[in-house]
């Protein structure tokens, strides 16, 4: 049975993952369900956060390897150091600290897809070695004496012009032509901006809790007229903030100038630096409808909890300002790009 046959009468992964009404989406739909059918590379580009994880998930939904491993690396979260074992594995004794074999995401997705996030990040011999395995199929752990057979789909993505990469010498053009036989572009949510409506609804469903936030028809107009520089993924952050802050509320053009210009996080910080200094009342952050809620003292606060998620909340804004980009993230938070990656794998942050 063909993985289309497979959804008549029902919704496919195409239409339940792939969001939004607009020409550019349906297009993006229609392809996925077009290139799902083959085997061969295919290469995602668009800006950072626009959701080119999600259309590789879609696609690996579509296809007849769904019922295998989808695996995904962020190859610019890995240390340099430490991408070869992460693709290929080691044996034990292989070098210092390797204390037992390890597969590598090779071998973990065999029979599947593998999605390589931030492929232009990827060391220039780390390069060599990849494209050896996309020729031959062969994948040999860190001080293995043979090889292992591997049968999965490669499905890269980038933030970065990739042409321009080559022409630079910091991207192998035999390997760019090998991954992209199949070229997809994610248009930006700048590009389809009449598509926010579902998406708000869609990220509303999925971040569901006890409360959630009502946007009126003035505000989805106005996130519409936003320009969206973080794309998808600031438009979910925007959702799950709206939903903390305002829970149960209606909140209108107002509420959302406050959020999209992160007066919330600010308030929060300033929340959890009253705290910290021993203060009694922290404010939170109202609408015109609501009283601000305070903090009494007549109950106790995780002050911890508090200071993750306002760490939390500072990387997110930090990429999504950095458009993804971890060195840039970094520098903006004043932290070791080491640093920003363990901090982002401490909170399962992949940069998108």
């Amino acid at each position: 049975m063909s993985a289309a046959s497979m959804y008549v009468g029902a919704v496919s992964p195409a239409d339940r993952m792939i969001v939004g009404k607009s020409r550019a989406v349906e297009h993006l739909r229609q392809l996925a369900r077009r290139v799902a059918q083959a085997d061969a590379s295919i290469m995602i580009t668009g800006p950072s956060g626009a959701g080119k994880e999600v259309l590789a998930r879609a696609i690996h939904e579509e296809s007849r390897r769904a019922s295998k491993p989808f695996v995904a690396i962020n190859c610019g979260a890995i240390p340099a150091d430490l991408i070869e074992s992460e693709l290929f594995g080691h044996e034990r004794g292989s070098f210092t600290g390797a204390h037992a074999r390890r597969i590598g995401r090779f071998e973990e997705a065999n029979g599947g897809t593998l999605f390589l996030d931030e492929i232009g990040d990827m060391r220039f011999d780390m390069q060599v070695k990849l494209l050896r395995v996309l020729e031959d199929r062969l994948v040999t752990r860190i001080g293995a004496s043979s090889a292992v057979n591997v049968d999965i789909r490669i499905i890269s993505a980038t933030h970065q012009n990739i042409a321009d990469a080559v022409a630079q010498s910091r991207f192998r053009q035999d390997l760019h032509f090998r991954l992209g036989v199949l070229p997809i572009r994610v248009p930006s949510l700048a590009e389809r901006t009449e598509d926010v409506p579902l998406l708000v609804e869609h990220f509303q469903n999925y971040l569901a809790g006890n409360g959630r936030a009502h946007l009126s028809k003035a505000a989805l107009d106005r996130l519409e007229q936003h320009e969206w520089p973080g794309n998808v993924r600031e438009l979910r952050n925007f959702v799950e903030r709206a939903n903390v802050l305002f829970g149960g509320m209606m909140i209108g053009r107002n509420e959302v100038e406050e959020l999209l210009g992160c007066l919330g996080r600010i308030e929060l910080a300033d929340a959890a630096a009253s705290a910290a200094r021993g203060g009694t009342v922290v404010p939170f952050p109202a609408n015109d409808e609501a009283q601000a809620r305070v903090w009494s003292g007549e109950s106790p606060i995780n002050l911890k909890e508090l200071l993750e998620t306002m760490e939390l909340e500072r990387i997110q804004i930090a990429l999504d300002m950095a458009q993804g980009v971890v060195s840039e993230a970094a520098r903006l938070l004043t932290l070791k790009r080491t640093t920003l990656i363990e901090k982002m794998r401490k909170y399962s942050i992949g940069a998108l």
